[in-house]
């Protein structure tokens, strides 16, 4: 799984590196210093930035000096075996230095920097350099038992005293670097059973098992876990050792399945009926009865043997619960979990802001930076920047929205993490109401299983708002006036309650090349309710290049003067501008003039 990697940069000095960086590592972002450095996500504090993001575990990659990471991390330094790689690399590239979690990863990212970057890698930890491994940093999947024996064993081989190599299950290619004896005093243990480590070994539990699980719609996430707790303690095997757990796709929205894999922390995958009826053959209990339910012989038997691959075998048979299932498969070798099967899919309907990426939320970008597919109008794509680097894209013209959001949905049912794009919020004259819309209205099987998360964002009447001043700092409607989704008449009637109503009214899709009179119509009807003098705030391109706020009169109000980026907001009978020094504000009192007074 990529990770989420935060490329630092407080110097326009860095960013070239940095865009160099996040080109070669998947699920990086770019983290700038505002008003130096145009990133993914901004931050005005740099080492309260640091510190939030070693709070959050996520790998930094300071392109700063080593001291700038060392002083602002120094006074949070705690637990080693708790911190994330935490890497200092040269502005001009020159060199790269593991500071933090080298044994976490911090070692391995520094290699794959200094390969794309062309220089050597500053490592400094011992047994590493000596051995070619670091024996607390195991490949993916792979778990130490015992932590606190690494150091006696890793100690030991770098004074080229005897240690063994006891290998009981899969394999240990990684370590055929390492020089082991016959005989000796000390061990490396390669193992997926329950084991009480001795004061002499080392165990490693290699991910050979696939758990394979079942259970009835809305079982509790405890009553499944407590099945595999107890069948896993009495067959002497180790959760450490679990790979992943598998089921039909039928459950990839089943929560105690993903509460379980939660609690293993390993991934959960998912396989269809005819991928598990294709291990028909080699289930130890085949059912008539679940074929007849699901379409296959075998749902925990059938996952588990599917996961460990055509050379694995069932090391225990399909044990029934109350309401569950489960069996275990062993694989010959470690399991590379997200390779098999596909995981639950995962839609993010994502809110980007009007345009700057420093108007961007953390979830928003999180929400980029873990997608694999990014589906969306071209323009809103193109505001993402570098952040599209390694994602698929999809983009369709103004006018598709619905083919959109069902392509997101469609990628989303084969398993993948996607984000549908929107400018501003998702759930503002966007796209959020029509994903689940569709959903509602289709009710398709493979669609209703996606996660569906929905990232807000500053909307356009957000920004225009704060640019101008605090227009919308009393109450306020939206209107939009695009005639293409609700009738004119609609439109018209709201237009007239809202001037009754004296609000603040943000209108949405002012006018379009065919659309040219709705909007003098408006301001005609808002007329009716306040005066020729009402300030009108016209907010184009906000947050991008050409940005203009211009303040003028209701009575002036003309088609001509807005287009589809406009954002036009109509004060109140109540709304002021005023003018302090060499800027123009706009505001809605509240009534704390009464007060003042």
């Amino acid at each position: 799984m990529a990770l989420n990697i935060a490329l630092v940069v407080v110097t326009p000095a860095g960013l070239e590196t940095a865009r160099a960086l996040q080109a070669t590592l998947p699920g990086a972002s770019i983290h700038g210093l505002i008003g130096r450095v145009e990133g993914d996500v901004g931050f005005q504090d740099t080492s309260a930035h640091l510190r939030t993001l070693f709070a959050a575990r996520t790998p930094i990659i300071g392109i700063c000096a080593a001291g700038i990471l060392i002083r602002a991390l120094g006074p949070v330094l705690g637990d080693k075996q708790a911190e994330p790689p935490v890497l200092a690399v040269a502005v001009d590239g020159s060199s790269v230095v593991p500071l933090l979690g080298g044994h976490h990863g911090a070692n391995a990212l520094a290699r794959q920097i200094a390969r794309s970057l062309q220089v050597r890698p500053a490592l400094t930890t011992a047994g590493e350099l000596a051995l070619g491994v670091a024996l607390d940093d195991p490949p993916p999947g792979w778990r130490v038992a015992n932590p606190a024996a690494v150091k006696s064993v890793t100690a030991a081989l770098l004074a080229e005293e005897k240690v063994t190599l006891e290998v009981e299950v899969g394999d240990a290619d990684w370590l055929n670097g390492v020089v082991f004896a016959e005989e000796g005093d000390l061990a490396v243990r390669i193992t997926d059973r329950s084991v009480d480590p001795d004061d002499h070994e080392l165990v490693l539990h290699p991910p050979t098992l696939v758990l394979g699980v079942g259970c009835e719609r809305g079982t509790p996430a405890e009553e499944l876990s407590a099945l595999v707790k107890d069948v896993l303690a009495q067959e002497v095997l180790s959760p450490q050792s679990i790979a992943c757990v598998a089921s039909i796709d039928l459950k990839a929205d089943e929560a105690a399945v993903h509460a379980l894999a939660a609690e293993l922390g390993v991934p959960a995958r998912f396989f269809t009926a005819a991928e598990l009826e294709a291990e028909a053959s080699r289930l130890a209990t085949p059912s008539d009865v679940v074929f007849a339910e699901t379409g296959c012989h075998g749902v925990a038997e059938g996952a588990a043997l599917a996961a460990a691959g055509s050379d694995g075998v069932l090391v225990v048979p399909k044990i029934k619960g109350a309401r569950t299932t489960m069996a275990v498969a062993r694989a010959p070798r470690a399991v590379a979990a997200r390779k098999v099967g596909r995981a639950r899919g995962r839609l993010f309907v994502v809110g980007i802001g009007p345009g700057t990426p420093h108007w961007r939320s953390p979830e928003a970008s999180a929400a980029i930076e873990a997608s694999s597919d990014l589906v969306g109008y071209g323009l809103y794509l193109d505001l993402l920047g570098n952040a599209v680097q390694g994602k698929d894209r999809h983009e369709s013209a103004l006018g598709a929205e619905e083919a959109r959001a069902a392509k997101a949905l469609d990628l989303a049912a084969e398993g993948r993490t996607v984000s549908l794009v929107c400018s501003g919020d998702p759930g503002i004259y966007a796209l959020a109401t029509l994903v689940f819309e569709l959903l509602d209205r289709r009710k398709r099987a493979d669609w209703n299983r996606v996660e569906v998360v929905v990232v807000p964002g500053i909307s356009a009447l957000q920004a225009a708002a704060a640019r101008a001043g605090a227009p919308v700092n009393h109450d306020f409607c939206t209107i939009s006036l695009s005639d293409l989704l609700t009738p004119w008449d609609s439109i018209e009637t709201r237009l007239k309650a809202a001037a009754m109503a004296d609000f603040v009214v943000c209108f949405y899709n002012p006018v379009s090349q065919r659309r040219r009179d709705q909007l003098p119509r408006a301001r005609d009807i808002l007329l009716t309710g306040r005066g020729p003098d009402t300030p009108v705030i016209l907010a184009r391109q906000l947050g991008r290049p050409g940005e203009t706020v211009e303040v003028t009169r209701l009575a002036d109000l003309d088609a001509d003067k807005v287009d589809m980026l406009t954002m036009v907001v109509v004060g109140s009978s109540e709304t002021r501008t005023f003018t302090a020094g060499q800027h123009t504000w706009t505001y809605t009192p509240r009534g704390y003039g009464k007060k003042m007074e």
